[in-house]
């Protein structure tokens, strides 16, 4: 419709200069001052033949002259005449036709722009209409998941998943200046004082390098770092396992039907797939090992049956024979290292760790290696982990 709607403009307005230009023309061939000079002549030539001097000769050449003013006069006037009818006849098919046509023209043309238009506003009503429960579910669903929303919840979902592990730092200790002051001397001679080292591991400054069993990370980060790569590689182990028995299904077959396949094509595969799960398939070193993380105390069992922890496979010799080899039915007993007593009350309430009441007496399974926490056995049996500096160690 608003394409359609310049060219029917333009189509007026080239008819209607097509009139214009034909009445131009109409005026031009008006014979008004073409008669008036034949009526000039006409009565030159009566005066010059009631004038007795005039001679015939000066009579008949005033006749010839009105006579051929009189029939130029008559040719416009045809001419005037003819040109009036074509313009009367243009005029009327530009009002009565043209005109009119074009008006209908505009006039279909804005009706079916209404008519679309309408169609459009129904269109959209019909699928608001659709969308509208759709749109109302989902803001029940919004205002639902609102009501639901448990702040305190989501703080200590947060907390857990971002805290460190590391105790607080303990109280400054006073540092008695005046025992390295000397006799007779200037206050220059005192001893510099001593610097303070941050106790707060969020320093960027001397970040230590990131390794691979996540020693740089705090307890809590380092735990949820292991348990991920152990999960991985439980789930490559698992990924190896598969693959070889689809192998020696496939073998089979091949046994029993020769005509599908030769079997020892399938051996070098069968040997590989043997080689990633056996002695070369651990992903922390380059020899057979399984995972045990010091922080977690979690072993990760491998068809070889050979396990080693992961500290003293980082600290031992390459070169020397760190295998360890378990029967079946073996359970490691450890034995306690020592005593202590709980000075006070702590809730266990992250992954690892055990609560203990003020005043129990402990077994102490694994000392602080540094990061603040002890691995401790309950009298009922439930092992775990508490802050190094809850406890007092029995002498």
């Amino acid at each position: 419709a608003t394409s359609s709607s310049p060219q029917h403009l333009s189509d007026a307005k080239k008819a209607q200069q097509n009139l214009e230009s034909s009445f131009k023309h109409l005026e031009s061939k008006r014979f008004a001052k073409e008669w008036a000079e034949a009526e000039k002549a006409t009565q030159q030539a009566e005066k010059t033949e009631s004038d007795l001097n005039a001679t015939k000769l000066d009579v008949e050449k005033a006749k010839q002259h009105a006579h051929a003013r009189t029939h130029t006069a008559e040719e416009c006037r045809n001419d005037y005449a003819a040109q009036l009818q074509k313009y009367n006849k243009e005029q009327n098919l530009f009002y009565y036709t043209e005109i009119v046509q074009i008006f209908n023209n505009l006039q279909d043309m804005e009706e079916r722009r209404i008519r679309r238009l309408a169609e459009g506003y129904c269109q959209f009503s019909d699928t608001e209409r659709k969308v509208m429960p759709i749109i109302s579910k989902c803001l029940e669903g919004i205002s639902t998941a609102g009501s639901k929303t448990n702040e305190k919840q989501d703080s200590v979902l947060f907390i857990e998943q971002h805290k460190s592990g590391f105790e607080r730092p303990s109280d400054v200790e006073f540092e008695d200046y005046t025992q390295g002051i000397k006799p007779a001397s200037s206050d220059s001679s005192l001893n510099p004082p001593r610097v303070r080292t941050k106790l707060w591991p969020f320093s960027k400054k001397n970040k230590p390098p990131a390794a691979e069993d996540f020693s740089h990370l705090p307890p809590e980060q380092r735990k949820k770092r292991l348990q991920a790569k152990i999960d991985d590689i439980t789930k490559d182990l698992q990924k190896e396992q598969d693959q070889s028995e689809a192998l020696e299904k496939m073998k089979g077959v091949y046994e029993q039907n020769p005509q599908m396949g030769d079997p020892n094509s399938l051996e070098p595969q069968i040997t590989q797939t043997a080689q990633n799960i056996g002695p070369c398939a651990c992903l922390f070193e380059s020899e057979c090992v399984c995972v045990c993380v010091c922080v977690l105390h979690v072993w990760l069992m491998c068809p070889c049956r050979v396990c080693v922890c992961l500290c003293s496979v980082v600290a031992a010799d390459p070169s020397q024979n760190i295998y360890t080899e378990f029967d079946d039915e073996f359970d490691d007993i450890e034995s306690p290292i020592c005593q202590c007593t709980a000075l006070y009350t702590f809730e266990g309430n992250s992954e690892g760790t055990i609560s203990i009441t003020e005043g129990e007496l402990l077994s102490v399974m694994e000392e602080d290696k540094g990061d603040g926490w002890m691995r401790v056995l309950r009298a009922n049996g439930e092992e775990g982990y508490i802050p190094a500096s809850y406890v007092k160690l029995s002498p």
